[in-house]
């Protein structure tokens, strides 16, 4: 039966309900139709009063080694979890299956207890790695927190340590809730953006707003990335965002010089929590990751806003997103560089402000790095070696989706699908653009 499997995951509508469908992934017989296996992500005892922990994005497969690997989001509802203080080993992780059977081979979970919406949202990366002179098969898992999680993709063991480290245990002002004492930690590689202190304020943002920028950081719990949602203030500040720090799509390796390539959005935002009256009295009018949502079933709703002054402008310093090459003989950062341009009200901020994010770069082995993903909907090229941007096209909207690299008739292209997305900005788009790359 190998390569007669279809695998399908399914999104979900995140915010909305505390009881939702549960999560689940099933194989289909891609030659009879007839369903294979079914892997259910949440306990039973879950299943009647949470939901989803579903798999909405892509996958990787090992097919020599016949495993599945599934980044399985967070149950609901995604801000608070008194409904489900039990445990629920598969959310928020890493889990491969025998693509055979569909049962469990090894699980790694990357939040305990989320209730931060911090679901996977990327397919890990498969890469062969050396380390101590020993050849290791490995498995990147990019996160929303912005960490890079090393293990071995056959058993799931640390290639580096990965510890676990006290959090934020809540501000009291969120009943029923129910918080984890440690979240994990990779030792290494290190993050590609520096979560180790509070944003700062921008300076030109705030003198622009007339100092609510800091007057709104003034009024935001932080203690850290994992500070939990509250009821005080302004609500606590978030960051990485909901949205992502490494983005959708996923880490790309290049395997003979073993470089990897992350593409990093930095977005602050805040969530507050509201108790059930006063959220049916509060303004809705939610959108794509902001706004208000009602998380029905839960005592609380919630509000989710990027961190911006009255003209729009972000109020944190920029760059606003980073391409990142790492280095996986040393796990050092070989460059660094913004990656698009950010757009507000028409105009293009300079390129090296860099642009919010969404989506993930491939990379030929020719040492070219293809990427759409910014708000400024152009697509571009970079050097793998150096960083160098070397391409740029103008597409109909933001190529959120990652680039497909191809051969044809020993022609080799590059095509983009710039279908555009609202967390970045309100513009879509149905253009395929596929581009040839020099013949020599």
């Amino acid at each position: 039966m190998d390569g007669d499997l279809l695998i399908l995951g399914w999104a979900g509508k995140d915010w909305e309900f505390t009881q939702a469908s549960p999560g689940s992934v099933s194989a289909i017989d891609v030659r009879t139709g007839e369903l294979v296996w079914t892997f259910e992500t949440l306990p039973v005892t879950m299943r009647g009063k949470s939901g989803t922990a579903n798999v909405w994005t892509a996958m990787s497969a090992d097919v020599d080694r016949g495993l599945v690997y599934l980044p399985v989001s967070s149950p609901s509802p995604n801000y608070w979890g008194g409904n489900r203080a039990e445990d629920a080993p598969y959310a928020t992780s890493t889990t491969a299956l025998d693509i055979k059977t569909g049962e469990v081979v090894w699980s790694r979970q990357w939040v305990h207890h989320d209730i931060w919406d911090y679901d996977i949202n990327a397919p890990p990366t498969l890469m062969d790695i050396t380390v101590d002179g020993e050849t290791i098969p490995a498995l990147m898992q990019s996160t929303k927190q912005g960490f890079l999680f090393v293990v071995n993709r056959e058993t799931g063991e640390d290639v580096w340590p990965i510890e676990e480290c006290p959090v934020p245990q809540g501000d009291g002002t969120v009943d029923g809730e129910v918080y984890a004492a440690t979240q994990p930690f990779p030792t290494m590689p290190k993050p590609p953006l520096d979560q180790a202190a509070k944003p700062k304020v921008w300076n030109v943002a705030d003198l622009v707003g007339f100092g609510s920028c800091s007057k709104l950081w003034d009024n935001m719990g932080y203690e850290g990335m994992y500070t939990p949602p509250t009821t005080a203030g302004a609500g606590a500040l978030t960051y990485p965002d909901s949205s992502g720090g490494v983005q959708w799509g996923g880490v790309a390796f290049e395997p003979d010089k073993r470089i990897a390539v992350v593409n990093t959005s930095h977005l602050v935002q805040y969530v507050k929590l509201y108790d059930r009256t006063a959220y049916n009295n509060a303004n809705s009018g939610s959108g794509n990751e902001r706004g208000f949502s009602p998380q029905v079933g839960s005592p609380y709703g919630m509000q989710l806003e990027v961190a911006r002054n009255w003209l729009g402008m972000p109020c944190w310093v920029p760059p606003y997103g980073e391409l990142v090459a790492l280095d996986m003989h040393t796990r050092e950062v070989k460059w660094r560089k913004p990656v698009g341009a950010s757009q507000q009200y028409g105009f293009f901020m300079p390129e090296s402000w860099g642009s919010p994010t969404i989506g993930g770069p491939a990379v030929t082995a020719g040492g070219v790095i293809f990427i759409g993903a910014s708000m400024d909907a152009k697509v571009r090229a970079y050097s793998l070696e150096t960083g160098e941007e070397l391409w740029a096209d103008q597409a109909m909207a933001p190529a959120v989706a990652n680039p497909a690299i191809y051969e044809y008739e020993g022609r080799e292209f590059a095509a983009f699908v710039a279908g555009g997305n609202s967390i970045l900005k309100n513009q879509v788009g149905d253009q395929i653009a596929v581009y040839a790359l020099p013949q020599e």
